[in-house]
């Protein structure tokens, strides 16, 4: 079969297409015939070397993966041969950048069935980062106002969603060429922070300021002020600590994606229900991989990309 693999980290052009074995499924552990997988920055980081997860060489990337099971390991009932299944894949292991892949059983969960499965690899990763950014780590209720910066992205128009559908009054920072979306997944308030300053434009308190945006230090502890006393501040920025202000028990953190099947089952379900819509910007072919890496070095990648085996 053909993946994409770096056998050492360095630059994108440490990414080769190679034919090699069809793996088979040890223990507990299923096999996909893979239908796509997601190109996310943090693939980069970690061909790069400049992300600190360590990962077995020579590695496959794509640790957001959908596909079709056809075959499984000793122990394993669930899923069966023949399941449309996607999920977020251990990190550090071979991921869907490839015809096949072996996962163990337990990262993979029923695909939504009112969308292209290629579609599915789009959803794992981005929408449980911003599941947890609100409610696991950010502890939003209904009711409360929460502030989401850099919301035009992927993950930005899915946490607006998520908060909306809680309850919770949303103001969201946006350029103009992606309000009108921002405004459609459910922002009451959108701010364009190209022309206006949040401080001026934000009149009243926020229970919980969720950042997704590369932003300088000095600027994000300007809009801890933002936040009432006892919110919290909650970041995606990994490389960067969020603020908070100890002496009015505004708390902060910062979020890297965690596994939670019972949580990706639940979004699944959102999306069939139509509450949650699953961007796709581009498809590309396996080989070309590469070549989205390089780019995504010189000036980064807008939106979701989703990598196609055949």
């Amino acid at each position: 079969m053909q993946a994409v693999r770096f056998h050492e980290v360095g630059g994108p052009e440490v990414l080769r297409v190679e034919e090699v074995p069809l793996p088979e499924p040890g223990v507990g552990q299923v096999r996909l015939r893979v239908a796509a997988s997601a190109f996310n920055a943090a693939d980069a980081g970690m061909r790069a070397g400049t992300l600190p997860i360590p990962v077995t060489l020579p590695h496959v990337p794509g640790y957001d993966v959908s596909g079709v099971i056809d075959a499984v390991g000793p122990g394993v009932r669930t899923p069966r041969i023949g399941d449309a299944v996607f999920g977020f894949l251990p990190m550090g292991e071979d991921g869907g950048a490839a015809e096949h892949v072996v996962v163990p059983a337990e990262a993979v969960v029923p695909a939504p069935s009112s969308i292209p499965l290629t579609h599915a690899a789009a959803l794992p990763s981005v929408a449980l980062t911003a599941w947890q950014a609100l409610f696991d780590d950010g502890l939003l209720q209904r009711g409360q106002r929460v502030l989401i910066v850099g919301a035009g992205g992927v993950v930005g128009k899915i946490a607006v969603r998520l908060a909306q559908r809680a309850g919770a009054h949303v103001i969201a920072t946006a350029s103009p060429r992606s309000a009108a979306a921002v405004r459609a997944a459910g922002a009451q308030e959108v701010v364009d922070h190209t022309v206006v300053d949040l401080l001026q434009a934000v009149h009243e308190p926020v229970d919980l300021l969720l950042n997704l945006a590369p932003i300088e230090p000095e600027r994000f502890a300007a809009l801890v002020a933002l936040v009432r006393d006892g919110g919290a501040v909650v970041s995606t920025t990994a490389w960067m600590a969020a603020p908070d202000d100890a002496g009015r028990h505004v708390r902060s953190a910062v979020v890297f994606v965690r596994p939670d099947r019972d949580r990706l089952t639940a979004l699944a379900a959102l999306v069939d229900e139509g509450a949650l819509t699953v961007e796709v910007t581009r498809r590309i072919p396996l080989e070309e991989l590469p070549a989205l890496h390089a780019e995504a070095a010189i000036r980064g990648v807008a939106g979701k990309v989703l990598v196609l085996p055949v």
